[in-house]
């Protein structure tokens, strides 16, 4: 469903009103998105989040009753309420493709439009793209430590309302997550959903043989049995039982879920049970506050683990809880504008991004004018997305993930740690000589 129109910060609309007053509200404004930093450790962003900033853009209208409220706030006059009944974003977008991997200062995406239109979308592309962005980001790392261990989104129960949940379960996926435990998100994004089972299920039985041998009556070939509901060592001795009784009757046992506990150790335990009990196939899976930390120090301790549920500090991205992401005038009228805050000063200029490669990795990006003479060794990256309000094209969610992996493997491995080196993005010579001259352009 379209995003209310006033879902917006206030200063953009009192930004607004100001414009139509003094005439200025069809010159042609250029804004970019970018990020300034990266949080500690991470060496690189992935791009997300652009099919709903596209959409949003398009379906972008204010009805006769957001017309009516802004009225009644007494902030402005009829000249621009007049102008927002009849609105509609008219520019264009050039931007990074989802799943491509982002660094410092480099645009996700550059809008161009009317600047009244421009200045009013700012808050909800920079929400949308930002969550995404930020959420697909954690998630890749998650996906490099687990070196290929199954992983599942479950972070719906305390993401930040349902449409943060839908968000994560998308971006998670992008990232190269398996499955989402979000069985919306799983319907409307075509991804698998995946779910094992809760203590309380466990508690509702007489017994914990009770509660797993009716769960794998259910579910013969898809059971994950959770074992650490009363005694971890006797509830997976348990499972082992009920594992034995599916293979007598040709079924098999998926798996056992650890929630609680030394992971390391009870997973070792978990395993060795497993294999005397004849069922070398069934997954030890664990879950239970997890990120990409605790991933990579348990299989690096070689905790037999073959699959994660990552929730909690995912969704929230709890180390990480934001991107430094802003959305910044860069032209106005065809001629630069740039920002001289201390600490948040902007490059000015429509921009483009050239990523080299050397032996099929990408060896440097080069930050430079989009319209430039000449142009820098590499490839472009940012490509057309909109074109007089009108998306141009809507990618599936399977090429964006391929993407994706494709742009983690290209990069090195000192880059992709989680501990990583910093990414070399260079200013090409004619954007920082346009910078240079700083007083022509506030």
């Amino acid at each position: 469903m379209p995003v209310p129109a006033l879902s917006v910060d206030l200063y953009e609309l009192t930004m607004g009103e100001s414009y139509v007053a003094q005439g200025m509200a069809d010159r042609p404004a250029t804004f970019s998105l970018f990020f300034r930093g990266l949080p500690a450790g991470w060496g690189y962003g992935l791009a997300a989040g652009l099919d709903a900033a596209l959409d949003y853009l398009e379906q972008l209208t204010f009805s006769g009753e957001d017309v009516d409220y802004l009225r009644s706030t007494g902030l402005f006059r009829a000249a621009f309420l007049e102008r927002l009944r009849s609105l509609r974003f008219s520019g264009d977008v050039r931007a990074l493709p989802e799943g491509t991997l982002v660094f410092p200062d480099e645009p996700l995406l550059e809008v161009t439009a009317p600047i009244l239109e421009a200045q009013i979308v700012e808050t909800m592309v920079l929400n949308v793209v930002h969550l995404q962005t930020l959420i697909a980001s954690k998630a890749a790392r998650c996906v490099e430590a687990a070196g290929g261990a199954t992983l599942v989104d479950f972070a719906l129960r305390r993401s930040h309302g349902q449409d943060a949940g839908f968000a994560v379960a998308r971006a998670s996926s992008i990232a190269g997550f398996d499955a989402t435990s979000n069985v919306e998100a799983a319907r409307r994004l075509s991804i698998p959903a995946a779910g094992t089972m809760a203590h309380s299920y466990v508690e509702a039985f007489a017994s914990e043989a009770d509660a797993f041998r009716a769960f794998a009556e259910s579910y013969p070939d898809g059971a994950i049995l959770l074992v650490d509901t009363y005694d971890t060592l006797e509830g997976t001795r348990v499972a082992v039982e009920i594992g034995r009784e599916l293979a007598a009757r040709g079924h098999r046992l998926r798996g056992v879920r650890l929630d609680s506990g030394d992971l390391l150790e009870e997973s070792r335990r978990a395993r060795a049970l497993l294999d005397e009990g004849g069922l070398p196939d069934a997954v030890v899976f664990a879950s239970g506050g997890l990120d990409e930390r605790d991933v990579e120090r348990l299989l690096s301790a070689g905790a037999p683990i073959g699959g994660f549920g990552i929730g909690s500090k995912l969704g929230v991205s709890v180390d990480a809880p934001f991107l430094d992401l802003v959305y910044k005038l860069v032209e106005l009228d065809g001629r630069p504008r740039r920002k001289l805050s201390p600490g948040k000063a902007t490059l000015p200029g429509r921009k483009q991004v050239w990523r080299t490669t050397s032996a099929g990795l990408f060896d440097h990006d080069v930050l430079g004018l989009a319209d430039a003479p000449g142009r820098p060794a590499g490839e472009p990256l940012l490509v057309e997305a909109m074109r007089g309000g009108r998306r141009l094209r809507r990618e599936s969610l399977p090429a964006i993930r391929d993407r994706a992996r494709a742009q983690r493997l290209a990069l090195r491995a000192e880059h992709r740690a989680l501990d990583a080196a910093p990414y070399e993005v260079r200013i090409d010579p004619a954007l920082a000589s346009l910078a240079a001259g700083s007083a022509p352009l506030r």
